[in-house]
């Protein structure tokens, strides 16, 4: 694996196993092409996102592809207290702070510690330093993030995360937008999805969790069997864009818990999801809006569907959800598999 000094310039790199096809770049670490098969053998890509790094940079993506923290999703109010210590975060989704705030590790460019472009599993190792204090944040923290194409039609992302100085909240999700029929074929709302939830965490007006976790049966939010995106979204608001908690049994694979299964049916493309995360967001892209990506494809609202393994949203306000604080001398591990079939 060839080993890359740091580079402070936005770039794009190469996974190629000869089947699928991924460009992801050091900005953000972020996934902006994945291209595997149909039933027909025929490639699309199948992510949303944009042509060159620029637009990422200049702020155009809508968290496109990329992997966010310290902590993913909603810091209610942007506050938080740890250990007899009260910390401030940027309201950057008023009125609560969003994916790590301003300038979260989306908008970083990630070192690139190792990289093998093609021949048996590909992979890409990605570091971030993030400095105490670094968006309100304690402690500092020596993050890392390798993808790998394990198998012919299977990536893995392993995110690790080690405080080095301060107990600290870390939470870090995996923003990809997902579209099965192709970036630029139109919304999701055809594909059907089952989700291994059986509960999911009800939100305020302003996306927060309550607190309460809830039962899906006999709601809009069950997808405990395959259903269609589309069935019962004009029920729930804008679409969907909330947290399952992971808890119905099922096989595991490679120590991982399925997570969800989504599935277009013209192409037959089906994409499994495997992680060690204790909630997933399933977000319908409620807020895409005329967004000009890839070959001037025009993404409109549910162009995509994000599925993002995660800690539960503003856990660390809500003790009675799973803790995302990782102590001094601990590691955060967060695995995800995502399986392509057609």
């Amino acid at each position: 694996m060839a080993d890359q000094s740091k580079n402070n310039t936005p770039e794009v790199f190469e996974l190629n196993n000869g089947s699928m096809h991924v460009k992801i770049s050091n900005y953000g670490a972020t996934i902006t092409s994945l291209s595997v098969p149909d039933k027909n053998g025929k490639l699309a890509d199948v992510v949303l996102g944009f042509d060159s790094v620029d637009p990422y940079v200049n702020g155009l993506a809508p968290y496109f592809g990329c992997i966010v923290g310290r902590v993913a999703n909603r810091i209610k109010e942007g506050k938080f207290s740890l250990n007899g210590v009260d910390y401030t975060l940027p309201i950057n989704k008023p009125p609560n702070s969003l994916h790590g705030g301003n300038k979260g590790f989306d908008k970083k460019i990630w070192d690139v510690a190792g990289h093998k472009k093609d021949g048996e599993k590909p992979s890409i190792v990605f570091k971030y330093h993030s400095a105490d204090g670094e968006e309100g944040y304690p402690g500092a923290v020596a993050v890392m993030a390798t993808y790998t194409l394990t198998s012919a039609t299977t990536m893995r992302l392993d995110m690790e995360a080690v405080p080095e100085n301060k107990d600290t909240p870390i939470s870090l999700a995996q923003h990809t937008y997902w579209n099965l029929a192709g970036h630029d074929s139109g919304n999701i709302l055809d594909h059907k999805i089952q989700i291994w939830g059986s509960h999911v965490t009800p939100v305020d007006q302003f996306t927060v969790p309550t607190g309460e976790i809830l039962p899906v049966k006999g709601t809009p939010f069950d997808f405990t069997e395959e259903k269609r995106i589309g069935e019962s979204i004009g029920e729930v608001g804008l679409g969907y864009d909330h947290n399952y908690m992971l808890d119905c049994p099922d096989q595991e694979k490679d120590g991982l818990k399925h997570a969800a299964r989504l599935r277009d049916g013209a192409s037959s493309r089906v994409m499994d999801l495997w992680t060690n995360a204790p909630g997933m967001q399933f977000y319908t892209g409620n807020y895409v809006n005329g967004v000009v990506g890839k070959g001037n494809a025009v993404y409109g609202k549910h162009a995509g569907v994000c599925l993002e393994t995660q800690g539960f949203p503003n856990a660390i306000n809500q003790l009675n959800f799973p803790s995302v604080v990782v102590k001094v001398g601990e590691k955060y591990k967060h695995t995800m598999l995502f399986e392509f079939s057609a």
